[in-house]
């Protein structure tokens, strides 16, 4: 895309700030292509959707022409990001570090267009750095710079030990934008300190400091702490359908909205309906699954999440459902619509009777109660349709 500004726009969706915005508009106006990294330090085999927040903000610098690196921080992840934390990570063997980096790398495709994404490691020049190179990255920041990190402020403060390593991190990511000559650099909100010592180290030897985007941080299943492998709140984008589905449903309410913003594909305005239900009274738990079906659609396949649906209803409701339901296949050549299908089936003797008695709450399907006669079901998906709390079947619909 040519058009500076455009991409602009498009790139300022969803984030939280921008360090270097009028520097940005003239790198978008000036160059044909920018270098834009994100690092991720291996420190679990899997990647969660935490991550997906800044990678789905990567596929749009792809989309728009953009040179994106990923980057793996295997000479990082030697040291562990101390963002955040109030105690000193515990160190990684070269062994667990190497075996999840190998995970990585296919798991980003899921987001990722692997034919225009570079996959790099820091230890490819981090393993080179001599005791010298090192003292003279050491030299380019102060003790005092360091105790402006949020966290190192509040560890010292309160008497918590804070290592001489854990202060080479910030330095090591600015020197990956170095190392790589990097336009823009991604990260979330807690990673703003390190961000900015890429800029210095970028300055300090002539280079162009780089642009900063933050993107707002994920909450975890626990809807209070960061998603996060080390606290065990997160989902995996390689877990199971019925796990993704399953841990999905379980986020607090209160937190849903937010993860619609940052990881769903619908619209603004989508979202922003969906919002007003809940503010009108629909049940949370309805608009959830909506959720948890395309999180598990996406990272697994549609099928795979329809089957966790039914085995999540199954599992939570099975106490209110006959034991034998009857599976109606019926074949169409255009979806009709929910009140034809209604009559169809004999469950209502009219379209007007199924209206009246959607407009009532009397109808769900899939245990989420229809609240519009215009929904309508998709072709080849298995569904379990309810009027009343007598009346159930499970139905599929087939093209003709």
């Amino acid at each position: 895309m040519n058009d500076y500004k455009k991409q602009l726009e498009i790139i300022k969706q969803g984030i939280e700030e921008i360090i270097g915005e009028d520097d940005l508009l003239n790198k978008l106006k000036t160059k044909k292509q920018l270098v834009v990294k994100v690092g991720f330090d291996p420190t679990a085999p899997d990647l969660h959707i935490g991550h997906t927040v800044i990678l789905r903000k990567m596929r749009q610098f792809q989309d728009l022409g953009h040179k994106v690196i990923f980057l793996i921080g295997d000479f990082t992840g030697k040291i562990g990001d101390p963002s955040g934390k109030n105690k000193t990570r515990p160190p990684l063997s070269d062994d667990e570090i190497q075996k999840n980096a190998n995970t990585y790398k296919d798991q980003v495709f899921k987001v990722l267009d692997a034919k225009k994404t570079v996959v790099d490691f820091n230890s490819r020049w981090g393993d080179k750095l001599t005791a010298a190179d090192m003292i003279k990255i050491a030299s380019q920041s102060t003790v005092a710079r360091m105790l402006e990190r949020d966290d190192f402020s509040k560890r010292y403060k309160s008497n918590q030990p804070i290592s001489i390593h854990e202060f080479l991190y910030p330095l090591m990511q600015g020197q990956d934008s170095v190392e790589l000559e990097v336009d823009v650099e991604l990260g979330g909100t807690d990673q703003k300190f390190n961000l900015l010592v890429g800029r210095d180290l970028q300055r300090n030897i002539g280079q162009e400091p780089q642009c900063i985007i933050m993107l707002p941080l994920l909450e975890g299943l626990d809807g209070v702490k960061k998603m996060s492998k080390s606290e065990n709140n997160y989902i995996g984008i390689t877990e199971s359908a019925d796990e993704i589905f399953g841990k999905t449903m379980s986020i607090p309410d209160e937190i849903m909205i937010k993860w619609f913003n940052l990881l769903s594909m619908k619209t603004p305005a989508e979202v922003s309906k969906l919002e007003k239900k809940l503010e009108d009274g629909s049940n949370p738990r309805d608009i959830k699954i909506e959720l948890a079906m395309e999180l598990a659609s996406r990272y697994t396949d549609e099928n795979k999440a329809n089957e966790a649906r039914e085995n999540f209803i199954k599992k939570f409701s099975s106490k209110e459902l006959p034991s034998n339901i009857e599976l109606i296949t019926l074949s169409f050549s255009e979806i009709p619509s929910l009140p034809n299908l209604l009559k169809d089936i004999g469950f209502t003797k009219s379209t007007s009777e199924g209206i009246r008695l959607i407009s009532q709450g009397a109808v769900k399907i899939d245990e989420v109660k229809v609240d519009s006669k215009e929904m309508q079901l998709k072709f080849g998906n298995k569904y379990l349709l309810q009027v009343g709390k007598k009346r159930f079947t499970y139905i599929m619909l087939q093209r003709k």
